[in-house]
């Protein structure tokens, strides 16, 4: 072995990982903590990725790490269909009290957030006997058929791949910077929201529509961020036809905008809820949501899987849920949310290539543009600064459709100096594109 070992992994991983699964760093991580990762080379990284949204509570969090080796002492696997545990059922129990709505709710367990939209899929259809399906333009949710068909973006996620599913139907979101319709907020009056009655004559009728799913923020899309009364509107619209509305909070879950869930900013009672990533810090672990004569309307049998609700990841989701409410890692996030605000805002007043901030909390988003009135997307700068990052000792990522977006996940038990110091490697990336 080579005195590098990060050169001598990439090596390897060339010759016997195949190229689909992309490696957004060359980074080869031995050990993480709070929000740093360490490298088999000993480079330490400022986290500001969250393994894509999947550490809120930090890597490694000892409460978690306690509850996962609590859990393999007393059994790993009997499978939930087999043998129930408890955790399975207060996790539920927990979920069930967490999600928005006033009336009775069930909930079931998967692996991935993939899998949770396609069950919330399949649950829809079940119950309203209905077979199409309306997503979103921007709108990522997952790699498998369905989830495939329900996602927006060509390359990577679906070139090569079809055919896809049918009956998915995409309508434009609200995307206020570049807004699909030629319009501006507020004047527009949501006329994005206002064009789905033609598109209910154009496209599917709605009499044929089990469901609406959204994301309440996008995530891979750019962390499109609607306004207060875009999903109110579009809630009405569903219940008027019958058209039950799913919210996809697997990235946008667990605290990441200040809330439990993003949902809550707009203040709406979705019919279904999928929940994926930081739900159990770490570990695979996805969550359905809904009103209970949704979820039970599938027979015993139609749901399920075999390593569906592990019982160390359930265990793991119930350690996560505590650190949430019980040691104020909420009240956390808020802070860090009201810290980068500030931070972004300073940063665009002084750099013209930051087009627009935008999110909520701590889940927030630069769109970096080559002209702040054409709004050219800066992709190859976006590249660029999340290379400069990455050489000083920061994980950060870019996203959106045309790849000119940085995000924020770091974890929410980042300490103030690493947070600090992470925003000034990021403050001087931004200097070093004007050079």
């Amino acid at each position: 072995m080579t005195s590098n070992k990060t050169e001598y992994f990439n090596e390897l991983r060339k010759a016997h990982v195949a190229q689909g699964p992309a490696n957004l760093t060359t980074a080869v991580i031995a050990k993480a903590s709070g929000a740093t990762m360490t490298d088999v080379d000993g480079k330490t990284f400022i986290d500001f990725a969250g393994g894509i949204g999947v550490n809120n509570v930090g890597h490694a969090h000892p409460k978690v790490v306690k509850a996962i080796k609590d859990q393999a002492d007393r059994f790993i696997h009997t499978c939930f269909h087999v043998g129930m545990y408890d955790s399975y059922i207060e996790l539920a129990k927990k979920l069930n009290d967490l999600v928005p709505g006033d009336f009775a709710k069930k909930t079931m367990f998967a692996n991935s957030g993939a899998e949770a939209v396609e069950n919330a899929v399949k649950v829809a259809r079940y119950a309203t006997k209905r077979p199409a399906v309306i997503a979103f333009e921007n709108g990522f949710h997952g790699r498998t058929l369905m989830t495939m068909s329900l996602t927006s973006k060509i390359k990577p996620y679906k070139y090569g791949f079809g055919p896809f599913a049918p009956e998915v139907y995409r309508l434009p979101y609200a995307y206020c910077y570049r807004c699909p319709m030629g319009c501006t907020y507020p004047s527009c009056n949501i006329a994005c929201i206002e064009m789905i009655e033609s598109f209910f004559i154009t496209h599917v009728d709605p009499e044929s529509c089990a469901a609406i799913i959204a994301e309440p923020i996008q995530g891979e899309g750019g962390f499109v961020t609607p306004p207060p009364e875009y999903f109110p509107k579009l809630a009405a619209i569903a219940k008027k036809y019958g058209i039950l509305l799913i919210m996809d909070e697997v990235q946008s879950g667990a605290g990441r905008t200040g809330k439990f869930l993003a949902t809550e900013h707009w203040g709406i009672e979705p019919d279904i809820v999928t929940q994926a990533k930081s739900l159990a810090g770490g570990m695979p672990l996805s969550a359905v949501t809904g009103r209970s004569e949704l979820m039970d309307a599938p027979h015993p049998g139609g749901l399920g899987g075999t390593y569906s609700g592990n019982p160390l990841s359930c265990q793991a989701a119930l350690a996560v849920l505590e650190i949430l409410f019980e040691d104020n890692l909420l009240e956390r996030s808020r802070q860090l949310g009201d810290i980068l605000q500030k931070r972004f805002a300073e940063l665009a007043d002084r750099h013209e290539i930051i087009g627009e901030v935008r999110g909520k909390g701590p889940m927030l988003a630069l769109e970096l543009v080559n002209d702040r009135d054409t709004k050219e997307p800066a992709t190859d700068a976006a590249k660029k600064l999340t290379q400069i990052c990455y050489d000083k000792g920061l994980v950060i990522l870019s996203c959106g459709n045309f790849g000119n977006v940085i995000r924020t996940l770091m974890p929410f038990v980042i300490t103030d100096e690493e947070l600090d110091k992470g925003l000034s490697i990021l403050e001087d990336g931004f200097s070093s594109l004007e050079k």
